[in-house]
């Protein structure tokens, strides 16, 4: 069964549409370390191979609770000299996810063959922000529709609709989305619309780590751009 919640946004600057917003072959955004209460100076996470995630429990930074998510385990990982993977980089896996610091929120940063790749990671990268993904069953399916007037907002309204399901009943957790239908609009004008479903299962607090709460998605400094390897995609959450 698809479905479509429907309810009202918070009116916050960030999740309404810019005038202009970036298109693809814009250049990608600039991202700074990430600063840990009380560690090191920190680059993006990446997410080595789709569907390897971190094993490590999400264990938040006391003095940090709300918006610190690092696990000690996975800090060894992070080069200080590297802003965020770039697509010419020949070792970066074919799709994947990382995420960069933004003032006091969070980017996304997903890529991929193609967008549905690139969108499935982006989206699963937001729910590792929230829990610990390894900890996560794929013992349900949950269906989901989204649309948008243009590529921005299909994306923006994509990750929209997961969070909900997140936030309400039955609080559904996956840890792998499949995008089954992409349509991309028609040339000067049409919808977009994603049909997908995702695996996994409802969230629980004796089962899954408590991470950091993602409020919102936001168009904020989004982009999505396409080059010669594929897509990567921009997306700053607003925790």
């Amino acid at each position: 069964m698809i479905r479509q919640p429907k309810r009202t946004l918070p009116q916050d600057a960030d999740t309404q549409p810019p005038e202009k917003r970036l298109s693809p072959g814009d250049s990608a955004a600039t991202t700074d370390p990430i600063t840990v209460p009380n560690g090191p100076a920190l680059s993006c996470d990446v997410s080595s191979l789709h569907g390897t995630l971190p094993t490590a429990d999400i264990v938040p930074d006391a003095s940090h609770a709300s918006n610190s998510i690092v696990p000690d385990a996975m800090r060894d990982n992070y080069d200080t000299d590297l802003p965020h993977t770039a697509h010419t980089d020949p070792s970066r896996p074919g799709r994947g996810y990382e995420y960069c610091d933004h003032t006091a929120d969070i980017q996304v940063h997903s890529w991929g063959s193609d967008l549905r790749e690139a969108f499935e990671e982006c989206c699963i990268g937001m729910f590792g922000i929230m829990t610990d993904l390894s900890k996560v069953e794929a013992t349900d399916t949950f269906e989901l529709e989204a649309r948008g007037d243009d590529l921005e907002s299909l994306l923006f309204h994509f990750l929209d609709e997961w969070l909900y399901a997140f936030s309400v009943e039955p609080f559904f957790v996956p840890n792998e989305i499949n995008i089954e239908e992409f349509d991309e609009g028609a040339e000067g004008g049409g919808g977009w619309r994603i049909r997908c479903e995702g695996y996994g299962e409802p969230f629980s607090l004796d089962k899954h780590p408590q991470g950091t709460e993602v409020k919102a998605i936001t168009y904020s400094a989004m982009q999505i751009v396409k080059h010669d390897r594929g897509y990567d995609l921009y997306v700053i959450v607003d925790i």
